[in-house]
């Protein structure tokens, strides 16, 4: 067995399986060995119940304090009992196994483990698992994967699947040249995969995903280094001069333009009209106006003469770009066309047409700006926004469009800037690192699960007064491994807790694009008032009626993500709020997110989060998930980003990637280009 080979050639994976393993992107058994765990269970010594907190999985022994009570709600049957060990007794309940009421004896010794919960100010156990001492004694200290799932796929399907894989699969090729595998001490790739799935111990576990996050940053930096050394310094063939719109346009502007964003502006000048072809990234906190720097951009190269494109990675973003450029730019006889997937074929052609004729000066739009359809004449300019949702390739593909035109890049992910320069090693930096003036700060709440009531009622307030709220949650759909608050049953549960007249909706990844833009635009026009959402709704809509925005099971999520949803708020004149529910009361909890707390600025809390990173944070949180890594995290894993770079740098210098032997990785280094986000 090869890792090329198709999932079904493992054993009990037949063509049934087969579709549902594909809605995990499982399409060959390579695929599958690289499904990594999201998280590992461990089976820790018994605990003594008082010290027991919410949201902590625990194994306890103890005696049952009075015979157990049968009762039914609805449907359901439950058992339920309270659980003594000398030290504090908790409630514990079992759904539909009604068989319990006779198992439980009266001084028997049990041992529980499962998810500690409160319940009406109670801590409590819902659907604990049984074990025997012997049982017990024998998982003790075991790690067992949690693997993300879908309808259909078990975790013990998975865990079955890849064991049998593991033992059948050729070593694959080695990704990593000896030699620097040697100086960092990097395990060989099949043992690494080997201890990912199945680690005796966390020493293990690291040690294992320390290699696969080195050769995924060493792939993405060798792509990145070898792009910049091939491109060298490339002739600015659109030379660009200021122009008198552009500054009768700030005179018109409603507010003053910060020095920050005067600052970067100047570069954009100077770069366009410089020897060289303009590469740069504009990095700005959520909020501080990088649109604007852009739509100036824009404004030049159309009065210059040259055609210019702005991709954003949501159609409703997209359109929200376009009737403000337009806004904008039209007194100026500057002519702007929109161009996304949901648009008719007829309307496609026009469009088509007039981009061609140089009939419009502006193209806003997704993906659909680089399909082999457009054709553009003299496109001097590219600007993509929201650059962590692109990959390297695509930026590549929209720039091939025109004569080396002119790259501006936004990205509003608040990453430090030691990082930023290694994953935007081919760009020039430019940092707006100021808010506007005009801006009320967001006020900020972290609060357990006991407030929720209490800010239903507060966002049930906001709408009544004519604003607009989101929730979001983690999960799309109930996994059997990870417990959180999942967005379909989340929203039925608001409808019930709020009033009638407040339209709640749902939006998440798996949904259909139409389905995705249809919501996002029922609320931009104010048609839902509360919106549930998983965190596709980070980037791709603006609404500045929103002035509430509540984040369940906060602790799942990085505080650079978590500040980029806080970011969807505070976009108006009204006051706006950010509510952070957390399900676990554990003091490293606390600590992070009262840095979100105490602080708006982005590239603050990503600093301080980075102070805050250890071992026991590498799963579970995923701070930088949209950067699509597999398993590495930019913010867990900063010390092998820096390493893995520095390896890159130094392997490219010695022209090593150009030998025969390294074929393969040239091979990896092409295709990972392609499918790596920034």
């Amino acid at each position: 067995m090869v890792f090329s080979d198709d999932i079904t050639s493992i054993k009990g994976i037949g063509a049934a399986a087969k579709e549902k393993f594909q809605k995990l992107s499982i399409f060959t058994v390579g695929d599958l060995l690289e499904h990594y765990p999201v998280n590992y269970d461990i089976f820790e010594q018994l605990r003594p119940i008082a010290t027991v907190e919410e949201g902590e999985t625990v194994a306890i022994e103890g005696v049952l304090l009075r015979h157990p009570e049968t009762r039914k709600v609805r449907n359901l049957s439950m058992v339920s009992c309270r659980i003594t060990d000398g030290t504090s007794n908790i409630y514990v309940t079992w759904f539909n196994m009604p068989f319990m009421a006779k198992q439980l004896k009266m001084g028997t010794h049990y041992i529980l483990r499962g998810k500690v919960i409160r319940k009406n100010g109670f801590l409590s156990m819902d659907q604990p698992t049984m074990y025997s001492r012997q049982d017990f004694t024998n998982k003790l200290g075991t790690m067992q994967p949690i693997y993300s799932l879908t309808a259909g796929v078990s975790n013990n399907q998975l865990t079955k699947a890849i064991g049998t894989a593991l033992k059948e699969v050729e070593a694959p090729k080695e990704h990593i040249p000896l030699e620097i595998r040697k100086r960092y001490g990097l395990i060989d790739y099949k043992k690494a995969l080997r201890m990912i799935h199945a680690p005796k111990n966390m020493d293990e576990m690291l040690e294992a995903r320390r290699r696969i996050v080195f050769d995924e940053f060493f792939t993405f930096s060798l792509a990145i280094q070898y792009m910049k050394n091939n491109r060298a310094i490339t002739k600015n063939e659109n030379v660009m001069q200021p122009v008198k719109e552009c500054d009768e346009i700030l005179e018109r502007l409603p507010y003053k333009l910060t020095n920050a964003q005067m600052k970067v502006w100047e570069e954009i000048k100077k770069d366009v009209a410089s020897d060289h072809m303009m590469q740069r990234l504009v990095q700005g906190d959520v909020g501080s106006g990088k649109t604007i720097v852009a739509t100036l951009a824009l404004c030049m190269a159309a009065k210059n003469g040259y055609q210019s494109c702005l991709m954003v990675p949501t159609e409703v973003l997209a359109k929200q770009h376009y009737e403000g450029i337009v806004e904008l730019l039209e007194p100026f006889g500057i002519k702007t066309d929109l161009l996304v997937g949901s648009m008719t074929v007829k309307q496609k052609r026009e469009a088509y047409a007039r981009i061609a004729a140089h009939e419009t000066d502006i193209v806003i739009g997704t993906h659909a700006l680089i399909q082999d359809k457009v054709e553009y004449d003299r496109l001097g300019l590219v600007v993509t926004d929201e650059q962590h949702r692109f990959g390297v390739k695509q930026r590549e593909t929209l720039a091939e469009k025109g004569e080396k035109p002119h790259i501006l890049v936004m990205s509003a992910t608040p990453i430090p800037r030691t990082l930023a320069i290694i994953l935007y090693g081919d760009l020039d930096l430019s940092v707006i690192d100021e808010l506007p003036a005009n801006r009320l700060p967001i006020k900020n709440c972290v609060v357990n699960t006991n407030y929720r009531q209490t800010a239903y009622r507060f966002i049930e307030k906001e709408v009544l007064d004519g604003r607009q709220a989101y929730v979001i949650c983690p999960m799309v759909e109930e996994s059997e491994t990870i417990e959180a608050e999942n967005v379909v049953e989340y929203t039925a549960k608001l409808r019930e807790a709020l009033s009638p007249s407040i339209q709640v909706e749902y939006l998440h990844g798996k949904m259909k694009a139409s389905e995705k833009n249809e919501i996002m635009e029922r609320f931009s026009s104010g048609e839902i008032q509360v919106l549930v959402s998983t965190t596709v709704i980070e980037v791709g809509v603006n609404v500045p009626n929103s002035t509430v925005m509540m984040v369940e099971n906060a602790e799942r999520f990085g505080l650079a993500q978590l500040h980029q949803l806080r970011g969807r708020v505070g976009r108006g004149k009204h006051q706006s709020y950010c509510i952070f529910v957390s399900g676990s009361r554990s003091k490293e909890t606390m600590k992070r997110l009262e840095i979100l707390n105490h602080s708006n600025d982005g590239f603050y809390i990503a600093e301080e989060d980075l102070k805050l990173r250890g071992p026991g944070d590498m799963f579970g949180i995923r701070q930088s998930g949209e950067m699509e890594f597999k398993l590495a995290d930019v913010f867990n894993d900063a010390s092998v980003l820096k390493q893995a770079a520095a390896a890159a740098k130094e392997f490219l210098n010695d022209e090593e990637l150009m030998k025969k032997k390294h074929e393969y990785l040239r091979e990896r280094i092409t295709s990972y280009a392609g499918q790596t986000s920034l």
